[in-house]
């Protein structure tokens, strides 16, 4: 039985084993545990999450930028939450999101909902 005082909360429900909401981008990441010699905890870390390639990412259709859009305005208004903006810069394969809205009249892909 663990005597870890946080270890038996999380096993109890009261702290969320995953402290990413599901909109973030590194829901899925695992953690990992750098150990140095002598060390008895450790220093958590998050592991690399490595961006899909966008022709792998299934999309429901194309916008064209206008001189108002925004990485998290073009979320919200085609995903319905400004927070997936990851979700569009991956779907069109640009690291940096504030790519996708650079040029007006510019056509970037919006990813299907997840889940499709």
């Amino acid at each position: 039985m663990a005597s870890d005082p946080v270890q038996l909360l999380i096993d109890a429900g009261a702290i969320p084993s995953n402290p990413f909401a599901a909109n973030s981008r590194y829901r899925e990441v695992g953690v990992g545990l750098y150990v140095r010699r002598g060390d008895e905890q450790g220093v958590a870390y998050l592991l690399r999450r490595f961006i899909p390639l966008a022709r792998a990412i299934d999309a429901r259709g194309e916008h064209t930028v206008r001189s108002i859009d925004r990485p998290d305005t073009l979320a919200a208004e085609l995903l319905g939450d400004p927070e997936l903006y990851w979700r569009v810069a991956d779907a069109n394969g640009v690291v940096d999101p504030f790519e996708l809205t650079d040029t007006v009249g510019a056509r970037v892909r919006i990813p299907s909902p997840i889940g499709f």
